[in-house]
């Protein structure tokens, strides 16, 4: 690949209206951070508490006032358009992380191309054929769509009749893993009462990861099986799913932690790993939780789960919602009837999201447009 000593002086922005703290974040993080040597680069983003989290050579270019920290997504996303039209200065080329549409829309006003990362599949589509329409214009108009999965790249171009590209997501280096595993935890929840299994699972609390279909898998089995189970996260799926831990007394069994910067201590505690989700792009939890060696059980959900697990050789899967398959799955596991998969199939599998190989991926469809 050539040089990018001469694109230095070039400027990309990465738009992020909304700044959280789930995988996305943390595949912006990497992809900046990796990006930030070879190229000037900005964020652009309506989130000014998140300017800390990334490298003081990236250039973040937020609100002053702490107003929109906690809006929502659309108030975000429609001030970070005002943003960016008159804040965007002698720039290249930007780079979407989320809302698209938006990002596609100040391109066009500003006269500069756009590429779009779909990070998560469009369901809102799928049955409204306007949404449908609205989505095949607006992806049409860009001038690169990335997608970070090959299931996923299936769907979206038949649906929206696109040519997109596959980048994989990134995943940090083991030996940053490890190292960040190793971090101790302070939660007694962890550390006192020892279980003869112990369950995590990790994600925002919301009807698309459907944790509520883990928690049905472990009602029926809660008498059967010596366990803890962790579910890390937070959102809006908060309250319900804790009124049906105290229904149906799980309570000493399951604790929501909320959200945990460093989720690595908590994956290194467990024994298995579980994603419950209705659908995905591609989950870097699941990386995450190959990569400390872990059983991890998932959902088939579209899209992600399958291509890295490799059809069910680097872990198990199960159909979306079947909480009674899943509960046997766990309770088989207990008893010592499945062994984990073999290690070369998940190393096979975690290659192909080596950090370098795929920001250089970045880089090489940057170089397209600059």
């Amino acid at each position: 690949m050539r040089s990018f000593q001469k694109y230095k002086k070039k400027k990309i922005i990465l738009f992020a209206p909304s700044i959280g703290d789930g995988g996305v974040e943390k595949n912006l993080g990497i992809i900046s951070n990796y990006l930030k040597d070879k190229i000037d680069v900005s964020i652009l983003s309506s989130n000014n508490d998140k300017k800390k989290l990334f490298n003081n050579k990236i250039n973040f270019i937020c609100p002053k006032t702490k107003f929109f920290n906690n809006k929502k997504t659309l108030i975000k996303s429609l001030y970070s358009l005002w943003l960016a039209i008159t804040k965007i200065k002698n720039t290249n080329l930007i780079i979407a992380f989320e809302s698209n549409i938006f990002a596609i829309i100040v391109a066009k006003i500003l006269n500069l191309k756009v590429i779009i990362r779909s990070n998560t599949i469009p369901i809102g589509y799928m049955n409204n054929i306007f949404k449908k329409l609205e989505f095949e214009f607006f992806f049409k108009l860009a001038d690169g769509v990335i997608v970070n999965s090959y299931e996923f790249k299936k769907k979206i171009d038949k649906d929206l009749n696109i040519k997109s590209i596959v980048i994989l997501n990134p995943i940090e280096h083991k030996k940053t893993i490890n190292f960040k595993a190793n971090l101790k935890i302070k939660d007694s929840f962890f550390t006192k009462e020892k279980a003869k299994l112990k369950l995590i699972s990790i994600g925002r609390l919301t009807k698309q990861k459907d944790f509520l279909t883990l928690l049905k898998s472990l009602n029926i089995i809660k008498n059967k099986i010596n366990m803890k189970v962790a579910i890390v996260g937070k959102g809006s799926e908060k309250i319900n799913l804790q009124n049906y831990i105290n229904s149906n007394s799980l309570s000493s069994i399951v604790k929501l932690t909320g959200y945990k910067k460093n989720v690595y201590p908590f994956i290194k505690w467990s024994d298995v790993f579980i994603l419950s989700s209705k659908y995905e792009g591609l989950p870097n939890v699941l990386l995450e939780a190959l990569s400390l060696n872990k059983l991890v059980i998932s959902s088939k959900c579209s899209t992600g789960p399958k291509e890295i697990l490799m059809n069910g050789k680097a872990g198990i899967l199960f159909n979306v919602g079947d909480y009674k398959k899943l509960s046997k799955i766990i309770l088989n596991f207990s008893k010592k009837k499945f062994l984990k998969p073999k290690s070369h199939f998940i190393d096979k599998s975690l290659k192909k999201y080596d950090l370098k190989l795929n920001c250089k991926k970045y880089l090489n469809l940057i170089e397209r447009f600059i």
